[in-house]
C-alpha cells in the first residue's frame, strides 16, 4: 500500500465494529482512512442510554466485565476513564419456591462449589439438595464432544441444581435455554473439566478456588450510562461515520471490494482495499452470501433471542426499605414472564438517591409470543412482579420500554465448531475479515477483542511486511 491511503470499510457500527474503527486508527493513523456504515440512524448496537424520570439509565447492557481488560482499556483510551463506575453491591438473588433467596457466592454460573452455601440458601428442595453429592460417586460422565449444559449438569448434580440455579443465569446472559446452549461455548472451564474429572462438584471447587480474591469487582460501568461508550469510541477512531447506510451488496473487484449502498433505484456505490464485517448473523450472512457463501450458510445458523427491558422508576416510599441485593434472577421453571430484575440505583448508587429504578427483563428464546403485547402490558407485567415480589406500592413515576428484537446470539451445542468453519472460510478472502457478539461472547469486552483481532487481520493482509504497530 505504499504511496496510497487504504481504505478500510467497517459494515456495522456496534461496539464491535467501533472498536475494529479504533484499532485501525490507532495502529495505521494517516496511513489508513476508515469509514464506518451503519444502516440504523444511530451507533451503538445494543448500547444505549436514556433518560427515566430524568436519570439517566441504560436501556440495553448496563455494565461490562471488570476483570477481563478489553472493555476498561477501550473506555480510557476513548477519555472515558475517570467515568468508570464501581458497582455499591453485586449481592444477588434468585426468587424461587416462593421466596427471594440469596445466590450462593461459591459456584461457577450457577454449579455449586460449596454445599454449605447451597444448603443455606434454600434454593434447592432438600430432595435436590440430596441429589447434589451423588455426582461424587457416580460413575464418571466423561464428555468427548459438545453437549448441551443441561445434559452434562443435569447427569451429575440433578435437575433442580439446573432448572433453579444454572438455567436462570444462562439465561440472563444469553436469554436461552439450557438444553440447547453448548458447554464448551458458554461454560468453557466447566467443559474443559468434563472431559477428565469425574465429579463436577469437586471441578467446580477447584475453578472456584482459582478465582482472583482481590481482583476488584467483577463489574463496572460508566458514570453517564455503557450507552456513553459508543460515541467516545467513535469520536476517539478518527473514522467517518455514516449512519442510515444499508449496504446491500459485498462483491470482491481486482483491487479489494465494492459494496452497494442506498435504494435499488439510486444505488451508491463505496470502493474499499478492505472490509470488515460487524453485524449480526442474518445480517453478515446475506451479504457475503455472494462472495463466501460457505460462511454465509453457517452464519444464517445462528439463531437470535429477542428480549424487552422495562425501565420503572418508583418514588422511595414505595418501599418499606431499599433493596439490599444488585438484583434477581427468576428460573424458568416459576412460569413468570420476568425472567431477571436490576435494582440500578442500589447497583450503580451513582444514579441517584432520589429514586429507586429498577430495570425488568423479559422474554427468552420460543418466548416471543409475550414480546407481542404492547408496551403498556409489558409495563404492567413488570410493575406487578414489583408488587408481588418486593411489596412495590402504587405506580412508578415514569417507565421506559426497550425491545430488543433478535439481540442475543444463541450459542447452542456445536457453536464453537461453527465459528470456525466461519472463519476459515473468511481466512481465504483477501482484505476480509468479520467480528461481533456472533463468535466469541456476547460481554463488551469480548466483542471488543473480535474488532482488534478482525483489524489486525486487516493491518495484516494491507500491510504484511508488518510495517504497522498492531496487536
Amino acid at each position: 500500500m505504499a504511496g496510497k491511503r487504504a481504505h478500510v470499510v467497517v459494515v456495522g457500527g456496534g461496539i464491535s465494529g467501533l472498536a475494529a474503527a479504533w484499532h485501525l486508527g490507532r495502529s495505521a493513523g494517516e496511513r489508513v482512512d476508515v469509514t464506518v456504515l451503519e444502516s440504523s440512524p444511530r451507533i451503538g448496537g445494543k448500547l444505549l442510554a436514556s433518560e427515566v424520570a430524568g436519570v439517566t439509565v441504560d436501556a440495553g447492557a448496563e455494565s461490562m466485565l471488570a476483570r477481563r481488560p478489553e472493555g476498561k482499556d477501550l473506555a480510557k483510551a476513548a477519555g472515558l476513564g475517570d467515568d468508570l463506575m464501581d458497582p455499591g453491591t453485586t449481592r444477588a438473588a434468585v426468587h424461587t419456591r416462593g421466596a427471594l433467596r440469596p445466590m450462593p457466592r461459591s459456584q461457577v454460573m450457577g454449579v455449586p462449589a460449596d454445599l454449605t452455601e447451597l444448603a443455606r440458601s434454600g434454593i434447592v428442595s432438600p430432595g435436590g439438595l440430596a441429589r447434589v453429592p451423588l455426582d461424587q460417586i457416580l460413575p464418571a460422565t466423561l464428555v468427548r464432544t459438545d453437549v448441551s449444559v443441561a445434559a452434562y449438569v443435569r447427569a451429575r448434580m440433578g435437575g433442580e441444581v439446573l432448572d433453579r440455579l444454572v438455567e436462570p443465569l444462562l439465561g440472563g446472559v444469553y436469554a436461552g435455554r439450557a438444553d440447547m446452549l453448548s458447554l464448551e461455548a458458554t461454560m468453557p472451564r466447566v467443559a474443559e473439566a468434563a472431559r477428565s474429572e469425574r465429579s463436577l462438584l469437586s471441578a467446580a471447587r477447584q475453578i472456584a478456588a482459582e478465582a482472583p480474591r482481590d481482583a476488584g469487582p467483577v463489574f463496572t460501568s460508566l458514570r453517564k450510562g455503557i450507552g456513553s461508550l459508543p460515541e467516545a469510541v467513535a469520536k476517539a477512531s478518527g473514522a467517518n461515520i455514516r449512519t442510515g447506510v444499508t449496504v446491500r451488496e459485498l462483491r470482491r473487484t481486482p483491487g479489494g471490494w465494492r459494496l452497494v449502498t442506498g435504494p435499488v433505484p439510486r444505488p451508491e456505490i463505496v470502493d474499499a482495499d478492505a472490509v470488515i464485517v460487524a453485524l449480526p448473523g442474518p445480517a453478515a450472512s446475506r451479504l457475503l452470501r455472494a462472495e463466501v457463501p460457505k460462511a454465509a450458510g453457517e452464519l444464517a445458523r445462528i439463531d437470535y433471542a429477542s428480549m424487552a427491558i422495562v425501565t420503572l422508576a418508583y418514588p422511595l416510599h414505595a418501599f418499606r426499605s431499599l433493596p439490599d441485593q444488585s438484583g434477581y434472577l427468576v428460573p424458568p421453571v416459576e412460569g413468570r414472564p420476568v425472567k431477571a430484575v436490576t435494582f440500578s440505583s442500589v447497583k450503580w448508587p451513582h444514579l441517584t438517591r432520589e429514586l429507586v429504578i429498577v430495570r425488568c427483563s423479559i422474554g427468552r428464546i420460543g418466548e416471543e409470543q409475550v414480546l407481542q403485547r404492547d408496551d403498556a402490558e409489558l409495563v404492567s407485567l413488570a410493575t406487578a412482579e414489583m408488587g408481588g415480589v418486593m411489596g412495590a406500592r402504587g405506580l412508578p413515576v415514569d417507565t421506559r420500554v426497550s425491545r430488543w428484537g433478535g439481540a442475543l446470539p444463541q450459542y447452542n451445542v456445536g457453536h464453537l465448531d461453527r465459528v470456525a468453519r466461519i472463519r476459515a472460510a473468511v481466512a481465504v478472502e483477501p482484505g476480509l475479515a468479520v467480528c461481533g457478539a456472533a463468535y466469541d461472547g456476547l460481554g463488551i469486552p469480548a466483542c471488543v477483542s473480535t474488532g482488534r483481532t478482525a483489524a489486525a487481520r486487516i493491518l495484516d493482509h494491507l500491510s504484511p511486511d508488518g510495517e504497522w504497530d498492531h496487536d
